[in-house]
């Protein structure tokens, strides 16, 4: 028995006309969108066809879908812009009272949140463990996030945007309990480690882009073929040492990070 082909020119003509309309506000972002099946209804089209059509503008970051409830208008059209330069200052992490960088920089920009907390002790990846000095079939805690916006005025849809898991040594979990909990309140897990003496005054971050895992893919709920950046974030203290490690892997399409930092005296050239 043959099987039915992809009809290219179909996909490119509908996902343009969907495009089109996003982009000229006529579906507004969070808006649900057709059903594969109705979609592929409406343009007398196969089945597959019509799973192309949203694949093309997931990959372009301008739908997503949520399994079991449908395809959706991306809240992020224009990306995320996150200043790595002032998200983690404690005054913008703490502001009216965020539970940490991503609350802060999520109300800045208008979104509501929500995160999905993972809390174990389990034993870190070999580069991690390396750093931490640990052995390297200890375990120490992981706090595993998956990050998620939406509007505040269309709950229902809800985006992934990123998955970050963090690592901190022993030695610091049992000295700052707080690390354990699911909110470890106002600022974050930086502002207790400070509290109980382990304050980060350099962060240090390493770049990657690359295909994301299975597991990954899952959670952010994109395809296997688009990219995503691989942030690795160090937290170090006065003293240089490393206590604190997270890993952020966020979708290509939805992201894009700026810096800043000064390079000499004003004046000086």
């Amino acid at each position: 028995m043959a099987t039915k082909q992809k009809e290219p020119g179909k996909v490119e003509r509908i996902a343009s006309e969907i495009r089109d309309r996003i982009e000229r506000g006529a579906l507004e972002p969070g808006s649900r969108l057709p059903g594969v099946p109705q979609l592929q209804q409406e343009h007398g089209i196969a089945y597959q066809t019509a799973r192309d059509v949203y694949g093309v503008l997931e990959d372009e970051g301008l739908v997503f879908s949520r399994r079991g409830k449908g395809t959706y208008v991306s809240l992020v059209i224009d990306k995320i812009v996150s200043d790595r330069t002032v998200r983690y200052l404690p005054g913008f992490r703490e502001a009216g009272g965020a539970v940490g960088a991503f609350e802060a920089e999520m109300r800045a920009k208008g979104f509501g949140f929500k995160n999905v907390v993972t809390i174990a002790k389990d034993v870190p990846p070999k580069q991690v463990a390396g750093i931490f000095d640990m052995h390297h079939r200890a375990k120490t805690l992981k706090r595993e996030r998956i990050m998620s916006v939406f509007l505040p005025s269309n709950t229902e849809a809800l985006e992934v945007v990123q998955v970050a898991t963090s690592w901190f040594p022993p030695d610091v979990v049992d000295a700052c309990p707080a690390l354990t909990e699911m909110k470890p309140g106002v600022g974050g897990s930086k502002s207790r480690m400070a509290e109980a003496g382990f304050a980060q005054v350099r962060l240090r971050e390493e770049i990657e882009v690359r295909s994301p895992t299975a597991d990954e893919a899952a959670a952010l709920g994109i395809a296997a073929e688009q990219a995503v950046m691989e942030i690795t974030h160090k937290g170090l203290t006065a003293e240089g040492r490393v206590v604190e490690i997270c890993l952020h892997v966020l979708p290509r399409a939805k992201w894009r990070l700026a810096y800043e930092w000064a390079i000499g005296n004003p004046g000086t050239g």
